[in-house]
């Protein structure tokens, strides 16, 4: 079952795997003990990395190295520039309208004789 991406990064021990991945390529066990959980649960997310396409794993002698392969965020920056640019612009629609507040209110009114 290949599993979604944002599936992978929905969690925050599977975002702080990735993080560490990143760094550098590292063992099963490696990886395990630098987390309060068990093994078989960083297994279990190393797995749903794996199939999301954010982890590889090969051998190297006797060990079992995960690396991260980050090309899938891709997909993630895309959804994410989106909304990016949908937010920039209301931005900058309220930066043009608090500008003009700004001016108007500079502006001096007529004042009264007495």
């Amino acid at each position: 079952m290949r599993r979604d991406v944002f599936q992978a990064i929905a969690d925050p021990t599977r975002r702080e795997i990735i993080h560490m991945l990143a760094q550098q390529s590292l063992n099963l066990n490696a990886v395990a003990d630098r987390f309060d959980i068990s093994r078989p649960a960083i297994s279990k997310h190393i797995k749903i990395l794996t199939e999301c396409g954010l982890v590889t794993i090969h051998q190297q002698g006797r060990e079992r190295l995960c690396e991260a392969k980050l090309g899938s965020l891709d997909e993630v920056s895309d959804w994410v520039q989106q909304y990016r640019q949908f937010w920039e612009a209301k931005l900058d629609s309220l930066e043009v309208y608090l500008a003009t507040l700004q001016s108007k209110a500079k502006k001096p009114g007529k004042k009264k004789r007495s």
